[in-house]
């Protein structure tokens, strides 16, 4: 892994646990083992690293929720297999977690990979409701975008649940829920 590599990974990781303001450079340098003449060689300092971090976790999230999204099944079981997907759920989301910064929305460069991946997202949802819509999966009257911001919200809200019971089920509560908003709008066969 290169120096630049674990500078990320280590801001990745310490974004998650502690938020921008409590990610500190001297605790990045810790983390990653590197010193801060190599950091600050490789980024201009802790918004410029912040953002890579943060672009990061996007590419990364995009790349998870597309390997559900893009599986073989229907639309229902695609959007099924996104939401039940295992998820270290206490944790929140990486991206989610984000957008309650206060310092992270405030900063355009650190805000855009977080905005940028939820309208990935929803567009991602919205296109397999449409597509269960072309196929007879869904009925005509659901509405794409509206149903796909649905879903991103349960997952979204479903984690600060569960943190705030400190316990998975209330994550878990919402997907069962999804789910079944989500088959009452099917077809009947």
């Amino acid at each position: 892994m290169t120096t630049q590599d674990r500078l990320i990974e280590s801001t990745q990781a310490l974004l998650w646990e502690r938020g921008y303001v409590g990610t500190s450079p001297k605790a990045i340098q810790q983390l990653s083992g590197v010193g801060q003449g190599s950091m600050y060689h490789h980024f201009n300092g802790k918004p410029d690293l912040a953002a890579a971090a943060l672009r990061r976790s996007a590419e990364q999230m995009r790349g998870t929720a597309e390997a559900d999204l893009a599986a073989p099944g229907t639309a229902y079981d695609r959007i099924a297999a996104y939401l039940n997907r295992d998820r270290e759920v206490l944790r929140g989301c990486r991206i989610g977690r984000m957008a309650q910064d206060p310092d992270v929305v405030a900063d355009p460069q650190l805000r855009a990979p977080v905005e940028e991946t939820f309208d990935w997202l929803r567009g991602r949802i919205a296109e397999l409701v449409a597509e269960g819509q072309a196929h007879g999966e869904f009925v005509p009257g659901l509405d794409p975008a509206d149903t796909a911001a649905a879903v991103v919200a349960v997952v979204q809200g479903g984690y600060v649940l569960a943190r705030a019971a400190d316990s998975a089920a209330p994550f878990e509560q919402a997907v069962r829920g999804a789910l079944g908003l989500l088959a009452t709008r099917r077809r009947q066969a």
